[in-house]
């Protein structure tokens, strides 16, 4: 199964060789938990080698300070266009532009994320109507589609991060509130577990940090302890969990 460098020797050997191709492979976790850096280190990895990476940036978390860091200079992002979106519709126009457009010497696509304008715009159409929030929903199945689509006929992997949420109910027992808090579902929930045919949940407690492979195609249900640093990710010197 043909795939790339993840730009990390650890992930590669987690995910023994790296992200597949033809597949849409979706990171999720809470802020900070590292989801932009394995973005940045995957698109730095593929520009290092002279190889065209496109990065749609929809939270304005790209930083060229970090790619810089990571990759040396930031003469490399001659090899990265990047595209932002302000709002869920200029997304979906920015799929369908891929879908007509995108050549296969790309060779990887990054969205990062997917559901933040999706959510923004769920929130105020829920409060409008449940017809409203169903068509935002179709509507980001439909891109997820698309870049399904680019994925398996050009044979581009496509990266996209996501947010995620905790669902509360009301409770004072404290064994309750401390699983509630373990509990996180990604925005967009069965929707992106479809289209993604690998699920990677990142979680983080203060400078410690795991991912979870949740679905693989070929590999089983994982984790990998890991550390951010300037130049990427590392394993720990000492086990956090």
């Amino acid at each position: 199964m043909a795939k790339i460098s993840t730009g990390s020797k650890e992930l590669d050997l987690w995910l023994e060789g790296g992200y597949d191709k033809d597949t849409i492979t979706t990171i999720y976790g809470p802020a900070g938990s590292g989801k932009t850096n394995l973005c940045i280190i995957a698109a730095v990895h593929q520009a290092l080698k002279g190889n065209k990476v496109i990065y749609i940036d929809t939270e304005g978390s790209f930083s060229a300070d970090r790619l810089r860091q990571i990759g040396g200079s930031t003469d490399i992002i001659k090899n990265i266009l990047i595209l932002r979106a302000t709002t869920f519709w200029e997304q979906r126009e920015c799929f369908n532009r891929l879908l007509t457009e995108v050549k296969k010497s790309i060779s990887l696509i990054i969205v990062d994320s997917i559901s933040m304008l999706y959510r923004l715009e769920l929130g105020f159409a829920n409060q409008q109507s449940r017809e409203k929030a169903s068509i935002i929903n179709r509507s980001l199945g439909r891109q997820l589609r698309i870049l399904t689509e680019i994925s398996r006929k050009k044979n581009i992997p496509v990266l996209v991060t996501n947010q995620v949420y905790s669902n509360f109910a009301r409770t004072d027992d404290p064994e309750q509130i401390m699983q509630q808090r373990k509990e996180v579902r990604m925005v967009g929930g069965d929707i992106l577990k479809y289209w993604s045919k690998c699920l990677i949940e990142l979680q983080k407690e203060e400078r410690k940090r795991k991912a979870i492979l949740r679905k693989h195609r070929s590999i089983p249900e994982k984790e990998l302890e890991f550390v951010i640093t300037e130049k990427g990710i590392e394993k720990p010197k000492f086990k956090f969990w």
